[in-house]
């Protein structure tokens, strides 16, 4: 889809609907309004809507580091201590791996 084609009013719902889509444990949804509408927050010719979608990309990137600072740190803790876990780290494993831990 071209922004270049949207009035600043759709823009701004969009932005908006992206942002509150990504509570819904979505976070590539906040990625994609992030990069989708960073031109327009930050490069465009001020209008006034522009200050919300801002607001809208800002958080989205914020949400977007924290869901991966999360994940990052999970899969680490995980992988490092699966052995360690025994039984339970079984339990809450999809692919169970062969072999002498």
């Amino acid at each position: 889809m071209d922004l270049a084609k949207i009035p600043n009013n759709r823009k701004l719902y969009l932005s908006r609907w992206y942002f509150r889509v990504g509570f819904l444990c979505l976070p590539i949804v906040w990625a994609i309004n992030a990069v989708w509408f960073f031109n327009e927050a930050f490069r465009k010719p001020v209008y006034d809507e522009q200050k919300q979608i801002r607001k809208y990309v800002i958080y989205s990137t914020i949400g977007c580091l924290i869901w991966l600072i999360l994940l990052v740190s999970w899969i680490t803790v995980y992988q490092i201590n699966r052995s360690a876990w025994g039984e339970f780290a079984d339990k809450i494993s999809f692919i169970i791996p062969l072999g002498i831990p």
